[in-house]
């Protein structure tokens, strides 16, 4: 992929299936084994080539907590690739402190083709209209020595990073990671929209960002909220990058209505790609341009 404004560049599609926290007692997002590889299926089916996996606890009644259990992830990634052959397998590593020996047992057991690298640390905030905080203020703390552990484990298994950008300085902070050796020469953004600490859900923003990655790189978006994040999508397509929706980033379709699968919103990306003319890549084709093995 290129940062090229470009219609003849096929759209790699990701579908983040779940999410972290989200409670699947209030939302439609997968749990089990089986939910998970439904819920792809449906994605996959629409478009998606990759899908984006954060692993539940299978316990009763917390399968709105997540899990590092290798057992978990690998039955929950077995069913996914029996559910959609040729997928392409990209999961979360996503944690909060030093300790990164749960994620990386699940990056040994599976040894998927890509997973996400936190690129740097945000204050993660949320206010609430009546002036008080909707959770407690949070460090997602990932400061450059997780990051280089992360990328050194990443080489180790095979798995190529996707870089997780929640502003502009972490933009910045992917390309000396590569100036220096830690990352690859070609790395895959994706830039992070709609945390209300971070980058805003602004369409006019990415053209911007994209004045600050590396040469060749390939980027996506991945954008947070209601109905207002479909225009960004929209000139996510328009400039040729690839693109990314799911029950983790957003219940919404363009219209307003709320989402009951992945496969909605996938189907809704896949227009927004066929708007700016370009075709939807398979998974075959996705491997190829993101130069994944085969």
């Amino acid at each position: 992929m290129t940062t090229a404004t470009t219609t003849d560049t096929k759209a790699v599609i990701t579908c983040a299936l779940t999410g972290v926290l989200t409670n699947p007692k209030q939302h439609p997002v997968p749990v089990t084994p089986a939910e998970m590889a439904a819920e792809a299926r449906r994605a996959y089916d629409a478009g998606a080539a990759i899908v984006h996996v954060h692993f539940r606890s299978q316990e009763p009644g917390l399968g709105h907590m997540p899990t590092w259990d290798p057992d978990v992830a690998a039955e929950i990634a077995d069913a996914i690739r029996t559910a959609c052959p040729g997928i392409i397998f990209n999961m979360s590593t996503g944690v909060m402190g030093p300790d990164i020996s749960g994620p990386a047992a699940c990056l040994r057991r599976l040894r998927p083709e890509i997973a996400a690298c936190n690129a740097g640390t945000l204050n993660y905030l949320k206010a609430r209209a009546d002036g008080r905080w909707a959770w407690p203020p949070l460090v997602f703390d990932n400061p450059v020595d997780k990051v280089q552990a992360f990328l050194e484990l990443m080489k180790s298994t095979g798995t190529q990073p996707e870089f997780e950008c929640f502003d502009l300085g972490i933009v910045r902070s992917v390309g000396l990671y590569v100036d220096v050796g830690l990352a690859p020469a070609h790395p895959h953004y994706n830039f992070v929209m709609g945390v209300a600490s971070g980058m805003p859900t602004d369409p006019e923003l990415l053209p911007f960002l994209l004045r600050y990655i590396k040469p060749g790189a390939a980027w996506e978006v991945t954008a947070i909220g209601r109905e207002e994040i479909w225009p960004l999508h929209q000139r996510a397509a328009d400039l040729g990058g690839c693109l990314r929706t799911g029950l983790e980033d957003t219940f919404y379709l363009p219209d307003g209505a709320k989402a009951t699968s992945n496969g909605q919103l996938v189907a809704a990306l896949a227009a927004c790609a066929g708007r700016a003319g370009r075709a939807i890549a398979s998974p075959a084709e996705a491997r190829a341009l993101m130069h994944l093995p085969t």
